[in-house]
């Protein structure tokens, strides 16, 4: 796949859930849950400082006992985040969620957050795309690909 991710995000849009450094886990956790998303990103006046995802709720909260109205996202979120750029190929972003084990990645542009791309993101883009091929096969094989001969 040597589409960039730009071509997802142009699909999917640039919404991104974000929240303040200083918004507890249950506020994030809300959203989350409201939106049926797996990650929020932290955003301190529109630079971005961590990602707090399902896993850091998990790992960081929910086994630690913390209060979740009375912890903010600072003390809990990742703070060392995997990004890609929108040239990012489809292949390179799977390779680096491979390598780094994470399942979002913000897509940035310099210090600007253009957009969050899940693993789900990627993975459905590739069976769109392997559905698409094989369609055209199929049409190939069935003598309906590309230009009619007799017409």
């Amino acid at each position: 796949m040597k589409e960039p991710v730009s071509m997802i995000l142009a699909r999917k849009g640039s919404e991104v859930l974000a929240l303040p450094p200083q918004a507890s886990v249950a506020a994030a956790v809300e959203m989350m849950n409201q939106r049926n998303v797996g990650a929020i990103v932290v955003l301190d006046e529109e630079r971005v400082q961590g990602i707090f995802t399902e896993r850091d709720a998990l790992r960081r909260v929910i086994q630690r006992r913390l209060d979740v109205e009375s912890t903010d996202l600072s003390e809990v979120m990742t703070r060392q985040l995997a990004v890609i750029r929108p040239s990012t190929s489809i292949q390179e972003a799977l390779a680096v969620v491979n390598a780094k084990g994470v399942r979002h990645l913000p897509v940035m542009e310099g210090e600007t957050l253009l957009g969050l791309l899940s693993v789900r993101d990627l993975v459905q883009y590739l069976v769109e795309d392997q559905q698409h091929q094989i369609e055209e096969l199929v049409d190939y094989i069935h003598g309906q690909y590309g230009p009619s001969i007799h017409g």
